[in-house]
C-alpha cells in the first residue's frame, strides 16, 4: 500500500474506532496515527492468526476493517494502560 493510502485507510479506521469506543478521541493527527498503528497490529493479527495473506490491500472494505479493528483494540489497550476515563 501507498503512504496514501495508508493515510486514508488510517483516517478512517482511526475516526470509526473513536466513535465506536466512545470518548475525547485524540484529534485528527492523533486519529491518524492510531488508525494507522490500528492497521499494523489488525494486518499482523489478521495475517498470523487468520492466514490472511496481504489484509491491508489497498483502500477498500477489508482494509478498513482489519484497520478498524486493530485500532479498536490499541484504543482499548491505550486507556486500559493509562487508566483515562470516557466522557460521556
Amino acid at each position: 500500500m501507498s503512504l496514501l493510502s495508508w493515510i486514508v485507510v488510517g483516517l478512517i479506521a482511526g475516526w470509526l474506532a473513536g466513535r465506536v469506543m466512545k470518548g475525547g478521541g485524540y484529534g485528527l493527527i492523533g486519529d491518524i496515527i492510531v488508525g494507522v498503528i490500528g492497521g499494523l497490529l489488525g494486518g499482523f493479527l489478521a495475517s498470523y492468526f487468520f492466514k490472511i495473506g496481504d489484509p491491508m490491500s489497498g483502500i477498500n472494505l477489508m482494509s478498513i476493517l482489519v484497520a478498524f479493528l486493530g485500532a479498536v483494540l490499541l484504543l482499548f489497550l491505550l486507556r486500559t494502560l493509562s487508566g483515562r476515563r470516557v466522557r460521556r
